[in-house]
């Protein structure tokens, strides 16, 4: 048997980042702000390029690593990315502007996201990824299952929870959110899901057609 955890940090490290990616990533750490990997971004990357992604959601800018990851798969999309933290905002748009990506691909929307998101059209979307306000996040869920197209994804970061959702010794607040994240795909016909190892784990879960 090859050893798990090994084979865990090849694919972790198998994703590379340049230069503007590793600058916003150094602004996240400044900050405290916790970042996806290279790995959870280079599968949200090959997401957007597979969707031919016209339209994404992201609830959670932070210093905009996850976005520049979104807007590397898919030359054609337009992000709107959503926080409630102002100052990240102006950090992520300094990192959008560094990567040459033009201004009309992006729409960096303050507030909540649930409270975003509810405004948002039916039916509109591609790809969301949810990587905020853990705390609504079984609500941002259906938001997104009404916002995805047919064929649409959406993704959700820290699906494992620092490795504490398998365990049923592990009871607390968070690690029970995430626990009801992955029931709530593993009970719906409604959706094709997978869970991902990558980074923290990250669900997946395309909308039937």
């Amino acid at each position: 048997m090859v050893d798990k955890i090994t084979s865990w940090k090849f694919a972790e490290d198998f994703a590379t980042e340049s230069e503007v990616f590793r600058d916003a990533r150094g602004r996240a750490e400044e900050l405290g702000v916790e970042c996806i990997t290279p790995a959870v971004g280079a599968q949200l990357a090959m997401l957007a390029s597979a969707l031919g992604a016209k339209a994404i959601v992201e609830a959670g800018t932070g210093t905009g690593v996850s976005g520049l990851w979104l807007l590397s798969g898919s030359s054609q999309a337009v992000l709107a990315t959503i926080d409630s933290e102002t100052e990240n905002q102006m950090i992520a748009k300094r990192a959008f502007n560094e990567a040459k990506i033009p201004a009309n691909r992006t729409r960096v929307i303050h507030g909540r996201a649930i409270d975003v998101m509810s405004n948002m059209a039916d039916a509109a979307y591609d790809l969301v990824f949810l990587d905020a306000d853990r705390e609504t996040l079984e609500e941002q869920l259906h938001e997104a299952s009404r916002l995805l197209r047919p064929g649409g994804v959406v993704a959700i970061a820290h699906a494992l929870w620092r490795d504490r959702v398998p365990d049923p010794a592990m009871r607390d607040d968070a690690t029970a959110i995430y626990r009801d994240v992955l029931r709530f795909f593993s009970n719906n016909d409604d959706f094709v899901s997978a869970l991902s190892t990558a980074g923290d784990g990250l669900m997946l879960a395309s909308k039937r057609a």
